[in-house]
């Protein structure tokens, strides 16, 4: 199944089930208010349907527009690695992004006015579904509630003021998230999926998320053995080779650009590149 977070014609925001074109509204029940909480009460799938809109009606959200927590992944394809001349690691790279940071499919991705190296990164997010601590690899996949696709777009020069990632992760309005977020049983095993970032419709990375360092099951064993993961909290996987910073010369995303993130079997976020005012 395909969840969606929204703003309706009426001016409320709310939640649904997707079905093709056709969106059912499930925040018509008392028992949550937006997905997170209908995770949080584990009542995703008992929830009464209600209104019926045609998506292109209605003003998409992030999927889960207030994470508690955001945490990102760094350096998790070989591909990648070998492009920044990074060493070979033994654990992965952690950093945090805030929910403020988050734009859905269809929303602007905004170059700060202190910088220009503006770059993609194109990922799988996944959900968290049922909240753990010290979670077993074996037991990992059982705790998410689904997946989506993801821009962790950095600003490259503040990224890089100190070895600290935080401040060129975080500017409001860089991490596209979107458009849905897709069932385990509609997806199946993730790392069969391949994630392909597109600027102005040029391919600019393609790769199996098989050829990820750390897999989504490790990735979930080794966050949660410091943090406890709950529900609607997101983890983005990591980018693939082929950003931007490495080219030569760079290619920054800039103002009139169409930036898209293709998973198969998770759709396509695409997102628009605007100055900030």
């Amino acid at each position: 199944m395909k969840y969606v977070s929204y703003v309706r014609p009426d001016g409320r925001s709310s939640f649904g089930r997707a079905e093709g074109n056709r969106i059912i509204d499930l925040a018509c029940d008392a028992k949550a208010k937006d997905l997170r909480c209908a995770l949080d009460a584990n009542v995703l799938h008992d929830l009464d349907m209600g209104d019926t809109f045609k998506l292109s009606d209605l003003v998409l959200l992030p999927p889960i527009p207030n994470p508690r927590k955001i945490l990102c992944v760094g350096i998790n394809y070989e591909t990648h690695r070998r492009e920044t001349g990074r060493a070979e690691a033994a654990f992965p790279t952690i950093f945090t992004r805030f929910a403020d940071t988050l734009v859905p499919h269809g929303g602007h991705l905004v170059r700060p006015r202190v910088s220009s190296d503006f770059d993609y990164e194109g990922e799988l997010a996944v959900v968290i579904g049922k909240g753990g601590r010290a979670i077993s690899k074996e037991e990992a996949l059982a705790h998410v509630a689904g997946y989506a696709c993801f821009n962790d777009a950095s600003v490259r020069d503040w990224q890089r003021h100190t070895t600290q990632f935080t401040p060129g992760k975080n500017f409001p309005g860089t991490g596209g998230f979107g458009p849905w977020l897709v069932t385990p049983e509609e997806v199946g095993d993730p790392a069969s999926r391949s994630v392909v970032t597109r600027l102005n419709g040029q391919t600019v990375q393609a790769q199996r998320v098989t050829e990820m360092i750390w897999s989504v099951p490790e990735l979930i064993a080794y966050i949660s053995a410091f943090t406890p993961l709950a529900p609607g909290d997101v983890i983005a996987t990591g980018t693939p080779g082929g950003v931007g910073s490495k080219r030569d010369p760079p290619l920054w995303m800039k103002p009139g650009d169409t930036v898209s993130v293709e998973i198969d079997g998770l759709g396509v976020l695409v997102n628009h590149v605007v100055d900030e005012i």
